[in-house]
């Protein structure tokens, strides 16, 4: 074998090692299972109530932050459905809302709409985490590409949720977030 033909090999062989990676070691090979039985119990009824406060950073493909924002949440509950309206002010000065119509099941499943998604989202909310993958369209003026996100939300022991997002297009990843929300006591 040439150089060439080496340097093809070695090429496959790190995308090989870098994709298996991502599978059994990275974001993607968390499974809510995983945390089972950790405490304190995160139910989205409870954590995700009321008026919420967000603040985040959002990372762009190569791994620099490409926006920070804020975000004023209120979500109520009646029984396992949900409505959590979100208000999202950027540092580039856009300003976004979406409404999330949200579903629990007694077995912790979830179930999201938003008008911006395509489809409906679907998750397990278990011990002390909840992920929800859904598809997502991007506004017109950031391309109105359609990106698969798996957020993954854990709770804090002082109930401030940890929010860490990722976006994918293609199966490559094009963005991170990474937000923490907190409830505004009366």
């Amino acid at each position: 074998m040439d150089a060439l033909g080496w340097t093809l090999l070695g090429a496959v062989a790190m995308l090989v090692l870098v994709l298996l990676k991502e599978r059994f070691a990275g974001f993607g090979a968390q499974v809510p299972q995983d945390y089972a039985g950790q405490g304190p119990q995160f139910d989205l009824r409870e954590h995700l109530n009321g008026a919420i406060k967000c603040e985040g950073v959002i990372y762009g493909p190569l791994g620099r932050v490409a926006s920070r924002f804020t975000g004023d949440f209120e979500a109520s509950w009646q029984g396992n459905r949900g409505v959590m309206r979100e208000h999202f002010q950027y540092d580039s000065g856009n300003a976004q809302d979406r409404e999330w119509q949200l579903e629990l099941g007694n077995d912790g499943s979830i179930r999201a709409e938003a008008d911006d998604l395509v489809g409906t989202g679907t998750g397990q909310q278990m011990g002390a985490a909840a992920r929800l993958c859904y598809r997502i369209r991007l506004p017109k003026e950031a391309g109105g590409h359609v990106l698969s996100v798996t957020d993954w939300m854990y709770l804090a022991p002082n109930g401030v949720v940890v929010n860490r997002s990722q976006f994918r297009k293609f199966g490559i990843k094009v963005a991170e977030l990474v937000a923490v929300m907190r409830r505004v006591e009366a």
